[in-house]
């Protein structure tokens, strides 16, 4: 499970290094790509090959399965960690999540999350007061 919010730094090869507590779920490799609110979701392959298997599921009847399932797979690559913990993050990812040198890591339970510093902060200001003014149940027999 992948917690907590880490500030690595994008070197001038589009490198990352992963977050210590995040590398054994990944040794086995990452599946890098877009992600919603534009930032880039980081699937330990072997969640990434399970999700696959459930987008299979999807009606090929449906447009927007079809439309999802195009944009999350045709920005999909794998990448395995150096001895470092460094992975590259391809050029169209960082294009597309609007990374410059800082970044935040965040974890998000099974995979985690790669957002431009900024992008993040901006996101989460908003975030936090609907989390604390929340008076709904959101997920069902939990909150």
């Amino acid at each position: 499970m992948f917690l907590g919010t880490y500030e690595p730094k994008l070197d001038d090869k589009g490198r990352v290094i992963l977050p210590a507590r995040f590398r054994d779920d990944m040794e086995g490799g990452i599946v890098l790509t877009r992600g919603q609110e534009r930032c880039i979701y980081a699937f330990p392959a072997h969640e990434f090959e399970v999700m696959t298997q459930e987008l299979r599921r999807a009606p090929l009847s449906s447009k927007q399965a079809r439309d999802w399932i195009r944009v999350m797979l045709s920005g999909a690559y794998k990448e395995v960690p150096d001895k470092q913990g460094r992975i590259t993050v391809p050029a169209d990812l960082r294009t597309y999540a609007g990374l410059g040198r800082e970044l935040a890591v965040i974890g998000a339970g099974s995979r985690a999350e790669i957002w431009d510093a900024s992008a993040w902060k901006d996101y989460l200001s908003v975030q936090e007061e609907v989390f604390s003014n929340t008076a709904e149940e959101i997920i069902p027999g939990m909150f």
